[in-house]
């Protein structure tokens, strides 16, 4: 096997451990078995595209780029707020991905998407970011749903740091909305 494709198959193995990897920030808020980075990950993706199409930005950049942003926590964890507080992770979050990547196919692009996004000077990287930011803002309504009062905050918290006018309508819109609706108002098959 060439060095390329060892490098990819190291890299599919790695990301493979966001799937146990979870969000710590949510123990804070008392959820004992809270979502998994490749969990956020997915729904960032998928709101960067939607947000992307609203924003008319490069929807594959924004996409890449939520991808991305956090598969440095494969080999770093994840560190909620408090945490973050007594660390310098950006430095280290960049130079993680750079290595992670270094090899694959693609690599370059892959850099310049992470490097795009830590740097937020264009659409697309504040695009993802808001992403990002509404994920944790579904999240946490989710767990409100559940009875987890004390995750409120984190949908609250979010709508200062939203960028896009886009961000800011979908999460106004998420205000007040039922995270179990969308399964109770589809037509019935008969």
């Amino acid at each position: 096997m060439d060095q390329a494709m060892q490098r990819t198959v190291d890299l599919l193995y790695e990301l493979g451990n966001l799937k146990r990897v979870m969000r710590s920030g949510w123990w804070v808020g008392g959820i004992a078995s809270p979502e998994t980075v490749a969990e956020h990950t997915f729904r960032t993706a998928w709101l960067g595209y939607l947000l992307a199409q609203m924003e008319g930005a490069d929807a594959g950049r924004v996409m890449l780029m939520c991808l991305a942003h956090d598969a440095h926590e494969a080999r770093l964890n994840d560190h909620h707020k408090v945490a973050q507080a007594y660390l310098d992770p950006k430095p280290v979050e960049a130079r993680v991905f750079e290595d992670q990547v270094t090899g694959v196919p693609g690599a370059e692009t892959l850099i310049a998407a992470f490097t795009e996004y830590e740097a937020q000077e264009t659409l697309e990287a504040q695009v993802a970011r808001d992403a990002d930011r509404l994920e944790c803002a579904v999240q946490s309504l989710e767990y409100v749903s559940q009875g987890q009062a004390a995750c409120r905050p984190w949908f609250d918290n979010a709508r200062p740091s939203l960028k896009t006018r886009a961000g800011r309508a979908l999460h106004e819109a998420l205000e007040g909305s039922d995270p179990h609706a969308w399964y109770r108002d589809l037509p019935r098959v008969t």
